[in-house]
């Protein structure tokens, strides 16, 4: 009997399945993720905020003290420079303003991922230190996109995706000139690293260097003894937790592993 009908016929079936897996990765990847929050932030804003009165710059690469930092949006206004950091999650997010790390809840799993008001602090004393405007006139700003939900009372600056507009247009007090608006406008363009793979490269490399000098040289990782300074995820830049491999030859082996699994996956090998 002549299969080959049928193997075609298999095989033709398959070719349409492959670009599908393709695009369903491509579609949970965090990579992906990022840039869907930041179109939907980038959006409202444009929507929804005069633009004679505030100001969108997006994707801000800036010299820190020891490296560089990267903001996902600034909007610069007469009330002030708000700093958005965009997370797009979904699920039982829980957590307060003074905690290292939050938790992430889908059904039975549970990730820790790091305070996003921690995270974006530094974004925040960078531009204190660049901008020609006094510090109570920067603002620190959260959004979250995506299927997730708050179940611990979260400061006024941490929103839902059209929640943040509602918080921007709630600061009404003047404070800055419109020259100083238009002064730090040309003062972020100037400072900001030019976009582009190159510096996205650089960032990451950054991240991965401090990670480094965080964590010098570990000791080889046994039973008794847990390693004393965490890294930080060379992907994302976020938390890591110390993970054991449950399957495959490296059964028991420890690793670093993001604390946003599986929205990051990025890991750390012990030393």
């Amino acid at each position: 009997m002549d299969f080959s009908p049928i193997i075609l016929q298999v095989c033709g079936v398959l070719w349409y399945l492959v670009p599908l897996a393709i695009a369903a990765g491509i579609l949970k990847s965090p990579w992906f993720k990022g840039i869907a929050g930041e179109f939907l932030v980038n959006t409202a804003a444009r929507l929804f905020l005069p633009k004679n009165e505030y100001h969108l710059i997006k994707d801000v690469t800036l010299q820190s003290v020891d490296g560089t930092t990267q903001i996902d949006h600034l909007i610069v206004s007469r009330y002030g420079v708000f700093v958005i950091e965009t997370k797009n999650m979904k699920g039982w997010i829980f957590g307060s303003a003074n905690q290292k790390t939050w938790t992430q809840k889908i059904y039975k799993h549970t990730n820790k991922f790091q305070n996003p008001l921690h995270q974006n602090y530094k974004h925040v004393k960078t531009l204190e230190t660049l901008l020609e405007i006094p510090a109570f006139a920067i603002h620190s700003l959260v959004v979250f996109v995506g299927d997730s939900m708050f179940k611990t009372e979260m400061p006024d600056n941490v929103t839902y995706a059209g929640g943040y507009i509602r918080h921007i247009k709630s600061k009404r007090e003047v404070v800055l000139s419109q020259a100083d608006v238009d002064a730090t406008i040309k003062q972020i363009e100037r400072l900001r690293l030019q976009r582009g793979l190159a510096t996205n490269r650089q960032h990451v490399r950054h991240l991965r260097q401090k990670q480094t000098v965080a964590s010098p040289v570990a000791p080889p990782i046994t039973p008794s003894t847990t390693p004393s300074v965490t890294p930080q995820c060379p992907t994302c830049g976020g938390e890591m937790l110390l993970r054991t491999t449950k399957n495959g030859k490296n059964a028991g082996n420890q690793f670093w592993g993001c604390a946003t699994f599986p929205a990051c996956r990025g890991v750390v090998e012990l030393r």
